[in-house]
């Protein structure tokens, strides 16, 4: 919601008006969640009405109408999350050196939408729209983590656990306590579980409906150590996750908590 509506000019409040229509139905309820007069909201209300983005429901309610909807739907049938989330990426990239991912949930995988190479004299063997497997990457296991527990037996009773390095997982019981961490702090490491040589950290990606849609990554290899502590890097990857989550207009309260908001670490380049 913009603060002080009530003082700026007729666009911003007709702005107010219409983001407090899907919380709020009655004139009284809109004019005290934006701090316009009830005369005021009852005016935008009937313009709304009268270019179908509201519609009355009886007894001075109102809801959102048809031209909401059409408009929604046309902007998310050319929606491209990737280009949504291209700020904080690059960011993420240059405060780190090192390669960058992001995947979208794809049925019972992740599909890379978006990868940034580091400052290094190598490259990731990724490659965007590679589908990957959920237990044994970080984006995967961030993405599974979030999931509920139903959701990730069924993935699992129809994908199996494929030992793709040693270090892989492939006992149900051993991946869900490794959840059960991820869960816990917000972030999941892979530990050349998918590829030897590989170390990634990564956190989970919001869309608008608050429920997870995928996940962005760090990723080095096992001979180029991090330049921070692992724990820095992973308060700075959550919070990229969570400039892309509201960079897709996840509601600002998905997936909060410790290093996912702007106050988190930055992570030192040297």
């Amino acid at each position: 919601m913009r603060s002080n509506p009530g003082g700026g000019n007729a666009i911003e409040k007709v702005l107010a008006v219409l983001e407090a229509l899907p919380a709020h139905e009655r004139v009284t309820d809109i004019a005290a969640a934006t701090g316009l007069p009830k005369s005021t909201v009852h005016r935008i209300l009937q313009s709304l009405v009268d270019r179908q983005f509201a519609l009355p429901t009886g007894n001075g309610s109102y809801v959102g109408g048809p031209r909401i909807l059409s408009l929604a739907g046309q902007v998310m049938g050319r929606h491209n999350p990737a280009q949504h989330a291209e700020t904080a990426l690059r960011e993420l990239c240059e405060d780190t050196g090192c390669t960058v991912h992001f995947a979208l949930l794809d049925a019972d995988q992740a599909v890379y939408a978006a990868k940034l190479e580091g400052d290094k004299p190598y490259q990731m063997p990724s490659r965007i729209g590679r589908g990957i497997r959920l237990h044994c990457t970080g984006i995967g296991k961030a993405i599974l983590a979030e999931l509920p527990p139903a959701s990730v037996d069924a993935i699992v009773e129809r994908t199996g656990l494929e030992a793709r390095t040693p270090r892989t997982v492939t006992e149900p019981e051993a991946l869900r306590r490794q959840l059960d961490e991820v869960r816990s702090r917000g972030w999941a490491y892979d530990d050349e579980e998918n590829e030897p040589g590989i170390l990634c950290i990564a956190a989970a990606v919001r869309g608008h409906t608050g429920a997870v849609i995928g996940g962005i990554s760090v990723a080095t290899i096992t001979l180029d150590p991090w330049r921070s502590p692992v724990e820095r890097l992973a308060a700075r990857v959550r919070r990229a996750a969570a400039e892309v989550s509201a960079a897709l207009g996840a509601p600002s309260d998905a997936g909060s908590g410790p290093g996912s908001g702007p106050g988190a670490d930055p992570v030192s380049g040297s």
